[in-house]
């Protein structure tokens, strides 16, 4: 018998779940004993958790099928909300745009006007 935690928060709260397998049990297993704990205790996690979203083991992404090791911790993901690299397209028009936005280097501040040591 190995012993799991499998575990999955939001940004309001954490869910972490002890689970006891068999040595040959899979990542999947570990979900569907997880899940099978929500069932009676916390009903809100049964409706907020994605028991159908990526898994991982300790922050690497894994698929259901991987064999967890005793003591590893099994992750739900979130999905992104946004494309990260989208956001920051974004935010650097947002700096642009900006009308009291102050250049970052002066125009008497080019390289060849540096001091030299």
């Amino acid at each position: 018998m190995k012993k799991c935690t499998v575990a999955f928060a939001t940004p309001a709260r954490q869910w972490s779940w002890q689970v006891s397998l068999h040595d040959e049990a899979t990542v999947a297993d570990a979900l569907a004993e997880a899940r099978a704990q929500t069932t009676g205790n916390t009903a809100p996690a049964e409706s907020i958790v994605p028991w159908d979203a990526d898994v991982g083991i300790f922050g690497e992404l894994c698929d259901r099928s991987a064999v967890p090791r005793d003591g590893d911790r099994v992750e739900l993901y979130r999905p992104l909300t946004s494309d990260p690299k989208e956001s920051r397209r974004e935010r650097a028009r947002a700096r642009k745009a900006a009308p009291d936005r102050e250049p970052s280097r002066l125009p008497s501040q080019s390289p060849k006007d540096w001091p030299r040591r």
